[in-house]
């Protein structure tokens, strides 16, 4: 698995950020709840030292993993709606330029 251990590698800085901060938020979860670190890792079906690395946001933890404990802790609705298409700020705005650039090309004819 070279590719994988080499796209984890090339992370950039914003994302291993933003997965320390989910890996933290659910160990905070989990202490909230008073579960220990075995409890939770047998919930998740993983080991504990996996879910001590997911607790600190190791991005070599599966995706399932993190959204196995989001479903724990009853938020597993927000993954599906993390690249929601309208929220694609990026590509609407794409869109939008690629729309006046065929307006100005056709010579900004209005059609009704």
């Amino acid at each position: 698995m070279p590719q994988v251990a080499s796209a984890i590698e090339a992370l950039p800085a914003a994302a291993v950020a933003a997965l320390r901060k989910l890996g933290g938020d659910l160990a905070t979860a989990r202490k909230r709840r008073k579960q220990s670190l075995r409890a939770w890792a047998v919930r998740l079906d993983v080991s504990v030292p996996t879910l001590m690395k997911m607790e600190k946001g190791d991005a070599a933890v599966s995706i399932g993993v993190y959204a196995t404990a989001l479903w724990i802790i009853g938020r597993h609705e927000v993954l599906g709606a993390v690249a929601d298409p309208k929220e694609d700020v990026a590509a609407l705005e794409n869109e939008i330029s690629a729309a006046a650039q065929r307006h100005r090309r056709s010579g900004g004819a209005h059609h009704a």
